[in-house]
């Protein structure tokens, strides 16, 4: 087991390198630049994302799909994903993970571009897109789209339900004493409780909690904050300085303060708020919407959401926290459950919420790659593999609640760099598709008229799936 874990972490450290974090930040700057700083379109978006649009059909609602795809990113990612980028690169990590987010937003933009611009409806009536369907449809190429969905499934085992499992029973153990067996047995039972239900169930079960988490999570780090006074102005001081270190810590230049920043705060962005890993459009697809520049702003929004301010406000939180302790602290010598701890232990039984937002935030993470995983093996193999493809999803949720956390971690980093490889190279060759529909919809303004392929697309959904096929 050790060999295997050293391999496992060897081989993470050698994908996340230089060249991974080059192509990943390239794709980011480029649709920026190309799409005209689309971020500043975030106001639009959030308004577009909580009205309904009536002249649309489709297999969820723009809000549905919005939900799906918060839930899966606003997780354990944001806590203990967070907390592990600055035990492993520091407090710099905190301000690449905010860059990423910035810049992600114009990536997680053009993947949902793309996603409704070729999206399908199967003969069953399950309305199909993401970066598969864009790498065969508009690429022509159907080996990238085959392996995009291999390490989807990848990705699933990793980020989607393993990560997330043993983040709670690590917390659950450390804190409340609980066995790993039984909050992995818990945690089991009460995803098997809704997966069996479909997406419109998940849907309904992440539109009700995500919202309802995120606003208490974020009032309690205010809240925290303000009880670090004067702890918070430092914190930010040493995000920067620790973000531009050319300390060197081994191997030269590549070794330096800002190379491990950059590689954990970009990693642990990217495994945050997905943008580029090509995992949200997996649902957007499915959303209804009467043109793919309305959905894409919408899911635009998520990455503003997860990163630029729940995982901002989690770094500066626990940064401040620490610092109150020790102004001088190594925060290498933290374990990263240690971090959250200390913050939210200045709050009234701050431990017992701690652990309920990371179960709750775990749960929802698990449900949204539940539906990624399900377009993937839709993908590759048909309805039939789907029915295995859930049995094995489940056990890994257990599975993931007994094992190391270190190896859980550099496994969820492989799978996220594997899956984001092709994902980026479909948007860079297909970019400027993403500039025409933007200036067809947006630029002219124009976003509510209907796209007749969009609409004929959900026509033939509503029509097929009106039978319930697509609840399996």
């Amino acid at each position: 087991m050790n060999t295997i874990a050293k391999f496992i972490s060897d081989f993470d450290a050698f994908l996340w390198g230089p060249p991974l974090l080059l192509l990943l930040v390239g794709v980011h700057v480029f649709l920026t630049v190309r799409l005209k700083f689309i971020q500043r379109y975030i106001p639009l978006g959030i308004k577009l994302s909580i009205q309904k649009d009536s002249s649309a059909a489709g297999d969820i609602s723009q809000f549905g799909a919005l939900a799906i795809a918060l839930a899966a990113t606003i997780g354990t990612g944001n806590i203990i994903g967070v907390a592990t980028a600055v035990v492993l690169g520091g407090p710099g990590a905190v301000f690449w993970c905010w860059v990423c987010g910035i810049f992600g937003i114009a990536t997680k933009y053009g993947e949902a571009v793309l996603a409704v611009k070729y999206r399908l409806v199967e003969k069953d009536g399950m309305i199909c897109g993401g970066p598969m369907y864009a790498m065969e449809r508009g690429m022509n190429n159907k080996f990238l789209a085959i392996l995009f969905a291999i390490f989807t499934l990848g990705a699933c085992t990793g980020i989607g339900s393993m990560t997330q499992s043993n983040a709670v029973a690590s917390f659950a153990q450390d804190v409340f004493n609980v066995p790993n067996w039984l909050s992995g047995g818990l945690e089991t039972l009460l995803i098997i409780a809704v997966v069996v239900g479909g997406v419109k169930v998940v849907s309904k079960v992440c539109g009700t909690l995500v919202p309802f988490m995120a606003i208490l999570y974020v009032g309690c780090c205010i809240v925290i904050l303000c009880m670090n006074g004067t702890f918070v102005l430092p914190a930010l001081k040493l995000i920067l300085k620790s973000a531009f270190s050319t300390e060197a810590v081994s191997g030269g230049f590549f070794g330096s303060m800002i190379m491990l920043a950059m590689r954990y705060g970009i990693a642990r962005g990217l495994f945050s708020n997905e943008s580029g890993l090509g995992s949200a459009p997996l649902i957007a697809a499915s959303a209804k919407t009467i043109n793919p520049v309305r959905q894409a702003l919408i899911s635009s929004t998520g990455t503003f959401w997860d990163t630029v301010c729940i995982c901002a406000l989690t770094g500066v939180t626990v940064i401040s926290s620490v610092l109150k302790v020790d102004p001088n602290a190594d925060f290498s010598k933290y374990s990263a459950v240690e971090l959250p701890k200390m913050a939210f232990a200045q709050l009234p039984a701050g431990h017992i919420f701690l652990g309920i937002a990371l179960v709750i935030f775990a749960y929802t993470t698990i449900l949204g790659w539940f539906c990624y995983g399900r377009q993937a093996i839709h993908y590759l193999g048909g309805k039939w593999s789907f029915q295995i493809f859930r049995v094995v999803f489940v056990f890994l949720v257990f599975f993931g609640a007994v094992i190391k956390l270190d190896v859980v971690w550099n496994i969820s980093d492989i799978a996220n760099g594997l899956m984001a490889i092709p994902n980026l190279i479909c948007l860079a060759v297909l970019s400027g598709v993403i500039v025409k529909e933007t200036e067809k919809y947006l630029w002219s303004n124009k976003l509510d008229e209907p796209d007749p392929e969009c609409i004929r697309i959900n026509e033939a959904g509503r029509a097929l799936s009106a039978d319930g096929e697509l609840e399996d």
